[in-house]
């Protein structure tokens, strides 16, 4: 857990928090008749939407943002919790769109305890943000969307993220889609599109690391 204690302490990038508020006027790209045909996933990696999802015992509903969901959700918030600690909930709450992958409880507890705690710290902000803003891609991507970018790509879909850095969507084992951060940190998307009236989320169970 060293290299996860050093990267939590590592300064952020003083523009973070100005690009996810510029990121709500990135509307999502047109979809054409033949991508739309392409948007399978790769053969055993199929992402089907939900109707009505349920994510931590709570309907979600796509009327509401993407934080008066997740404030409902019982397994989303620890992730609540640094989104208020970090001071983006009006962010997240205005219209985007904005596609969150979003680490449940489960996720956040594979970070020791001590760090967790440290991040929740008004002097850890920066680094919170840091982090935080790596799980958030300007616009609405759907799986669908995710998976037609990696079929037109090899095999990988790569997204560029409001903190900066890239993620690298991949089809894994077992009907699964697996994100790659940039440690080489692998997070698997347990519940895809989840519909928000702002954007959409991906539910995965490893927090993702710049």
């Amino acid at each position: 857990m060293t290299n996860l204690r050093n990267l939590m302490l590592v300064a952020v990038s003083g523009g973070a928090l100005m690009a996810l508020g510029a990121c709500n006027n990135n509307e999502p790209a047109a979809t054409t008749p033949a991508e739309s045909t392409a948007m399978a996933p790769a053969e055993g990696a199929a992402m089907a939407p939900a109707t009505d999802p349920m994510v931590g015992g709570a309907a979600m509903s796509p009327n509401e943002t993407i934080v008066a969901n997740a404030s409902k959700a019982s397994n989303l918030s620890t992730l609540v919790s640094a989104v208020q600690a970090a001071g983006l909930v009006e962010t997240l709450q205005g219209p985007g769109p904005f596609t969150v992958f979003a680490p449940d409880n489960a996720a956040f507890e594979k970070i020791p305890e001590a760090t967790r705690t440290s991040l929740m710290q008004p002097a850890m902000k920066a680094d919170l943000t840091k982090i935080l803003t790596y799980h958030v891609v300007p616009g609405r991507l759907t799986a669908a969307d995710i998976a037609a970018q990696a079929q037109a790509n090899g095999g990988t879909a790569t997204l560029k993220t409001v903190q900066g850095e890239e993620l690298k969507v991949s089809a894994g084992p077992n009907n699964t889609w697996v994100i790659t951060d940039a440690k080489g940190g692998k997070s698997t998307i347990t519940q895809a599109d989840v519909g928000q009236s702002n954007g959409v989320v991906h539910v995965v169970d490893t927090v993702l690391m710049p």
